[in-house]
């Protein structure tokens, strides 16, 4: 590319977090950047609602992580009089085991009482202290690497729901290594986890942060508030919306896109789902780029029902922050979140609001079925479970076709192809969930990637 190429603005596809993370940090840097998603609105599968009489819909994920770097950003973008800290019930979890909703333990002492595991397991766990360090050379199913830790109930009762609700999907078939690294890295540096999250616990006290898990937020118009402060940061003109990009094509002089004729670009950055990526068209026309295989990179499907009660329809005091379903209790529902426990202003007064999520890896053809179909299968089991004897006085139906990717053991094979890509046409760069980490404060740190690769390219 020319020597002018630094003058040119940086194309970025894709407006969700990652997108509008590596637009900032490159607009820090004095670069000119220009993001465009077919979308209407920013925020990618972020989407919050409001309806009257006062429910606040979370179509997409409900709540936020704050590590110190997403802290540091919240106030940064002038968030802080508008962020809201997950009410303290929030810390409970509730667990199905044995068809009875029983609260997970939080905290070791917790567990050691906990009906909900043996004293087997409690051993096993304890055991698992002196787990001794072994060079393990190949990767292996998540599920495997967990029960040579911890055992099968532990697996059970504790990984595969909690693997559901973050994935919606199965640990038997996810890779260890790219869906959980940082167990994968606990467990190469230390042998034990329990060891390996001791020295964590350790390394975060001594920079200052607390040594627990970090904060649960949202905003008070929903956690669509973070991704508007983002694109709202960028200078005029910046962001552009309703806008598809069919063909990238390298050149001479810059970046061809044919979402925008006549101009160029210096580099070209990628934050979108597996999906688009796999329909781009790359490279000239006599030497094409194909992403097309990551379109084998799995998404089961979820559908999530908002449903709004009358507080005195429902028996369970909702205390905390949703219930998990073990694969193995058999049940139709993923999970159940208690929205209107997690934060205010989610439901009307004298109401609560859930959450309820179908489908994922274990009954995909369930969040395919239309809403008369799900709705029935729904309130039967929160009849029996959370006492809701009568029916919801507000639904709201979103379905996901193609979810949440799934780091499965072919997953290298995907980031060989993105990586490949990359190294046939310098001034390239893929992230986000496809590649970088499906939780929002990965697909911020993403972002930020992004942005340092395109700025020393």
């Amino acid at each position: 590319m020319g020597p002018n190429s630094d003058r040119l603005p940086i194309a970025i596809l894709g407006a969700g977090l990652t997108g509008l993370s590596a637009a900032r940090q490159l607009v820090r840097a004095g670069r000119r950047v220009v993001v465009f998603d077919p979308a209407p609105a920013p925020g990618g599968v972020i989407r919050s609602e409001r309806h009257e009489p006062g429910w606040l819909i979370e179509s997409g994920p409900n709540s936020l992580q704050e590590p110190p770097a997403v802290a540091a950003l919240v106030r940064e973008l002038g968030l802080a009089p508008r962020r809201q800290p997950a009410a303290p019930a929030a810390k409970n979890r509730y667990i199905l085991r044995d068809g009875v909703l029983r609260p997970l333990p939080t905290s070791p002492p917790a567990f050691l009482r906990s009906d909900v595991f043996s004293a087997r397991t409690k051993f096993r766990v304890l055991r698992e202290f002196f787990h001794p360090r072994q060079p393990r050379l190949h990767d292996l199913p998540l599920a495997d690497f967990f029960r040579e830790h911890f055992g099968p109930e532990l697996l059970a009762y504790a990984l595969d729901p909690f693997v559901s609700g973050i994935y919606a999907g199965d640990p038997a078939r996810l890779s260890a290594r790219h869906s959980f690294p940082s167990l994968w890295k606990g467990e190469h540096e230390h042998g034990s986890l329990i060891r390996a999250q001791l020295a964590s616990a350790r390394a975060k006290r001594a920079r200052g942060e607390p040594a627990g898990p970090p904060p649960i937020i949202s905003f008070t118009d929903g956690l669509v508030e973070l991704p508007r402060a983002l694109a709202a940061a960028l200078p005029p003109g910046s962001l552009r919306l309703d806008t598809t990009v069919n063909q990238l094509t390298p050149g001479p002089d810059g970046w061809i896109l044919d979402a925008a004729p006549g101009e160029r670009f210096a580099r070209v950055i990628l934050a979108l789902p597996a999906p688009a990526l796999a329909r781009l068209g790359l490279g000239s026309p006599g030497a094409p780029t194909s992403l097309a295989s990551l379109d084998l990179l799995e998404h089961p499907p979820v559908t999530a029902l908002f449903l709004g009660y009358r507080r005195v329809d429902v028996e369970h005091p909702l205390d905390g922050f949703g219930v998990l379903f073990p694969s193995v209790e058999n049940r139709r529902l993923l999970g159940v979140l208690f929205n209107s426990t997690l934060f205010p202003g989610r439901a009307p007064a004298d109401h609560v609001a859930l959450t309820v999520m179908l489908g994922g890896a274990r009954q995909p053809d369930l969040a395919r079925q239309p809403v008369e179909y799900q709705l029935p299968v729904v309130q039967k089991e929160l009849a029996a479970l959370l006492g809701a004897r009568r029916p919801p006085v507000f639904v709201r139906r979103t379905h996901w076709p193609r979810a949440i990717p799934q780091y499965q053991m072919t997953h290298d094979s995907h980031l060989e192809v993105m990586a490949a890509a990359e190294k046939r046409l310098p001034g390239l760069h893929i992230g986000g969930p496809v590649r970088d980490g499906i939780g929002l404060p990965a697909c911020l740190a993403a972002g930020d990637r992004l942005a340092a690769a395109a700025l020393e390219a």
